[in-house]
């Protein structure tokens, strides 16, 4: 937050409390600060403080608070007042107001909104959870990049971040591939092709089985091996995974995107014991036809499942056991689950499980949920063979914005780079550029346009904002006027600059990066008004430097929330 905007809360609740001094549930500073909100009609207002909270305190109507408060404000440097409605309507001092937003951006650069709130904490964060064996597709986008950002914006704000790819590896699914390998895989062909080989072989197996249907068993028999830990069956299993997590990695590499834990299901087969005998031991363990489950009827959800009635474990024990190891290893405060809105049921079961075994720390158990992604408007769905992989779409992304910049920048340097960054970012803007619960429609034209919402207009704003300051570099200015900066567009831009720390802060408390990509888009569409408004490295040298030095702060930020979405800001389009 600026040092006017903060300044602007001391002094409204200094004002209060010198009205009221007896006056008891008074906001501090800190309190009034997040209370003032932004008038929808910029003609009202920078600020406004609605005095309905005070009404209570007070025993006064909110029209005649903020009346007595406006007559006794005096601070016309910081800012005038005028009471509307029952709000103390605030007026930003505009030269000083840019003046002291500009020396908190030159100080802090591309760390404005950075901050150590988040010092001696720890946040883990449990994202894109690949399957072993399958192809990477557009259905793992959301949370790869939802959760990646998401690291981003806590280690942004000083937290200690533990990204975890939750791997999918464990299951009968492991014995009918090893089987079928067996039967008719080659090594050769699973090194050269990856993942593509071993579709086809779990898809022959099923194949195969629909005529031999004691294939099944076989298949059961080979994961039973894995279970048991046989040396033949754990050396292709853990192969399987190498090879999938190679194929993944060149996903991963693509986007930017990296883990520092892989512990997959697998991991705590050996750890869930330990968690079942604690259910057993407080007396959560009930018996329902066959099954051992804890009984959550109290808590109007059906019953959650710890132990099938054949005796094997489910997803949901490997979930407990997860979670227990993750508070033992990383004492996380929060643990976040980026799981699509399917799975709530699923969760809300295993957080109440913990809350009933005792565990304070399972209040930081959160399921940062998301909607679904369709592609031209066809819904994609696994099992009827309608997917996109995620690397063709990438791919894709990167030779159609190769071809825009052919068009219209023949003559740009390191086309290759910045196609690359475009594509890739147009692709993370799109699926990041709503909130996170809303259903996702991708389309190339939404996507690669360069004139409305999307990732390449706003990184196109960045390049426009360096190409600036290249030229202003040339010009040897001097020190900044920044009344030159009193304007209704440039205020309008540094109103939306001045806020962006707080955007920070509110997208990782609703754990929604789509909060920082509305923020970069708006800065961008500010910055282009201006832009057209005014001739930046023209007329009077001092006056032309505040406004360079205002397109510099445009380009710092826009770098800044770019980054933290997970996208590349390229300096030249």
């Amino acid at each position: 937050m600026t040092d006017m905007i903060t300044r602007i809360a001391a002094l409204a609740a200094e004002t209060a409390k010198s009205l009221w001094p007896e006056a008891e549930g008074l906001p501090t500073p800190d309190e009034l600060r997040p209370l003032l909100a932004v008038p929808p009609d910029p003609a009202l207002g920078d600020y406004a403080f609605p005095c309905f909270r005070l009404a209570k305190p007070l025993r006064m109507a909110p029209p005649k608070i903020a009346e007595a408060l406006c007559a006794a404000w005096a601070h016309e440097d910081v800012a005038s007042v005028r009471p509307v409605n029952g709000y103390m309507n605030f007026f930003l001092n505009r030269v000083n107001f840019a003046a002291e937003t500009m020396a908190e951006l030159r100080e802090k650069g591309e760390r404005f909104g950075a901050s150590d709130e988040g010092n001696g904490k720890t946040v883990c964060l449990d994202y894109s959870s690949i399957n072993i064996a399958k192809r990477f597709h557009i259905g793992h986008l959301s949370t790869t990049m939802i959760g990646h950002s998401l690291k981003r914006i806590y280690d942004f704000l000083g937290y200690k971040t533990v990204g975890i790819n939750h791997l999918g590896d464990w299951g009968t699914q492991f014995g009918k591939m090893v089987c079928a390998y067996k039967k008719w895989g080659k090594k050769e062909d699973v090194e050269q092709r990856g993942i593509d080989a071993m579709t086809e072989l779990y898809v022959r197996f099923h194949a195969e089985a629909e005529k031999d249907p004691a294939l099944e068993d076989e298949g059961r028999a080979w994961f039973k091996k894995i279970e048991d830990n046989d040396p033949e069956a754990m050396e292709i299993f853990r192969w399987f995974k190498e090879v999938t997590l190679k194929d993944a990695a060149r996903v991963y590499d693509t986007l930017g995107v990296s883990f520092d834990s892989y512990a997959g299901e697998s991991f705590y087969i050996d750890k869930m014991e330990p968690v079942i005998q604690a259910l057993r031991d407080k007396g959560l363990l009930v018996e329902s036809q066959g099954a051992q489950v804890v009984d959550l009827s109290e808590d109007n959800m059906p019953p959650c499942l710890i132990i099938k009635s054949d005796g094997t474990t489910i997803y949901a024990t490997r979930d407990l056991a997860a979670a227990k190891y993750r508070q033992d290893t990383y004492h996380f405060d929060k643990c976040l689950y980026v799981v699509a809105y399917q799975q709530d049921l699923h969760f809300r079961q295993i957080f109440r499980v913990l809350e009933k075994m005792g565990y304070p720390w399972a209040k930081g158990c959160v399921h940062v949920s998301f909607g679904m992604i369709s592609f031209d408007g066809a819904a994609l769905s696994t099992r009827k063979g309608n997917t996109v992989l995620l690397e063709d779409l990438l791919n894709q992304a990167v030779e159609k914005a190769r071809e825009i910049i052919e068009e219209k920048s023949p003559n740009l340097e390191n086309k290759d780079e910045v196609a690359r960054q475009i594509g890739i970012g147009a692709v993370i803007y799109t699926d990041l550029s709503n909130n996170r619960i809303k259903d996702i429609d991708f389309r190339w034209d939404r996507a690669l346009n360069f004139d409305g919402e999307s990732g390449p207009y706003v990184q196109y704003t960045h390049a426009r904002c360096c190409s600036l300051l290249r030229k202003a570099a040339e010009a040897n200015l001097p020190d900044p006027d920044w009344s030159a900066l009193a304007d209704d567009e440039a205020q309008s831009l540094l109103r939306l600059i001045s806020r962006f720390p707080d955007v920070i802060r509110e997208a990782a408390d609703k754990y929604e990066p789509s909060m920082i990509t509305r923020a970069v888009t708006d800065i961008a569409q500010a910055f282009n008004k201006y832009y057209y408004e005014h001739r930046i490295l023209d007329g009077d040298p001092a006056e032309a430097a505040a406004r360079v030095a205002l397109a510099d702060a445009a380009r710092s930020v826009i770098k800044t929330g770019l980054f933290l979405i997970g996208i590349e800001a390229p300096e030249r389009m």
